[in-house]
């Protein structure tokens, strides 16, 4: 029962929306109801699922590289702390600066407006992915790491069989944040790169819509966006449940 409630949930609230529509008169070109806007999905289905290809692509290429850079950075920070001391303070200035104050600058920068949408993306996720498994990688224990010494064993048996385990839970707490980021980041580069460019995902069909009062269509685009974003965090969530659930104690106790 517990597993309805989100649904459940969400369900009342958009009745609710519907009813509240119809019996306070509210204008559809100020919050169209939920069938409005589900039509409105219908009518522009093909437009909007490839605009939503677009950003998924966008969103899951720099997910994939934000994991590549990132454990290859810690791995390297681990075993290395002036790489740390070097390159962690250029991280955090990465940041700590607002991406839509620098996404005009690499939208001149890179020509390609995919590509300059996929650094904004990547920008965005890349972080928390990096301090999560930083952060892993630190937390093993010194009797493991001890006792893989006393028994001779090289850098990579250490990171294979003791440290990279030990990371992996707060790895995919990082992933399930940076998720969320990646899919932000691309909406946030498509915003302010995609008008320039013609980039066609989701938030220029927002924009689009805004400038022809298609107000249904730009609800349906957010939509979208949502479902896209719940999708992709309960698939990690998934993934991280499967990984851990025979072995990790956060996991275990649910059962």
């Amino acid at each position: 029962m517990s597993k309805l409630q989100s649904p459940l949930i969400i369900l009342c609230f958009l009745i609710l929306w519907e009813i509240l529509f119809h019996t306070l008169n509210i204008k559809w070109y100020l919050l169209p109801p939920p069938t409005m806007i589900l039509e409105s999905i219908y009518s522009n289905f093909f437009s909007l699922m490839v605009s939503l290809s677009i950003t998924l692509k966008v969103t899951l290429t720099a997910l994939a590289a934000s994991i590549l850079i990132s454990l290859l950075m810690a791995i390297i920070f681990y075993f290395s702390q002036f790489m740390e001391k070097a390159m962690m303070p250029v991280t955090v200035i990465l940041q700590v600066t607002p991406i839509i104050a620098i996404a005009p600058l690499i939208s001149i920068w890179v020509d390609n407006s995919e590509m300059a949408t996929l650094i904004c993306a990547f920008l965005v996720a890349f972080f928390p992915l990096l301090t999560n498994t930083i952060a892993g990688l630190k937390s093993t224990e010194k009797n493991h790491l001890d006792l893989m010494k006393l028994y001779r064993a090289s850098k990579i048996q250490l990171l294979r069989y003791v440290v990279l385990p030990n990371a992996l839970p707060y790895f995919l707490s990082g992933l399930k944040i940076s998720t969320g980021l990646a899919l932000i980041g691309a909406i946030v580069g498509e915003f302010v790169i995609g008008p320039i460019s013609g980039h066609s995902g989701l938030a220029y069909r927002i924009i689009e819509s805004g400038y022809q009062l298609e107000i249904p269509k730009m609800f349906a685009s957010v939509f979208l966006i949502s479902i896209t974003g719940i999708v992709l965090y309960n698939l990690v969530r998934l993934i991280s449940y499967l990984i851990l659930r025979d072995w990790h104690s956060s996991y275990i106790q649910q059962d």
